[in-house]
């Protein structure tokens, strides 16, 4: 499965960080990227749950493929959630019920510092993926 365009530039820009606290930052930059998402949108409809954490998740599929838009309140899982998005964009419903998501994380060197709770919180969002991409 070949990654799209952001993904490789994640991967890319993580390759070259030092360490935890680089990473941290770089982190939080990609959870910058994030378009916000309006009122209506982060609906209860559309909350996730299974994270500690306030996370909203929209997607539309257009010929066949996942566009998802996500936000969270807390700002390590905007990063972590900017980080899936980009891994996800452009998926079909087969492509992201195969996606590897712990293999993701550690190739851009974020699998140790994933504690179980946020581990949790990232298999629920892709659940809920997989749930939205089944019942399309």
């Amino acid at each position: 499965m070949s990654l799209p365009d952001s993904a490789r530039q994640a991967l890319a820009s993580f390759e070259h960080a030092a360490g935890w606290e680089q990473r941290a930052r770089l982190l939080m930059q990609w959870g910058e990227r994030l378009a916000p998402l309006n009122d209506e949108e982060k609906s209860e409809a559309n909350r996730v749950h299974g994270c500690e954490s306030q996370v909203w998740l929209v997607a539309e599929q257009q010929d066949g493929q996942w566009r998802f838009k996500g936000a969270s309140d807390a700002r390590i899982i905007r990063g972590l959630l900017a980080l899936l998005l980009v891994r996800v964009e452009g998926l079909s419903s087969a492509e992201l019920a195969q996606l590897d998501l712990p293999g993701w994380f550690n190739q851009l060197g974020l699998g140790r510092q994933l504690s179980p709770s946020r581990s949790n919180g990232l298999n629920a969002v892709l659940q809920r993926m997989a749930q939205l991409a089944a019942g399309a």
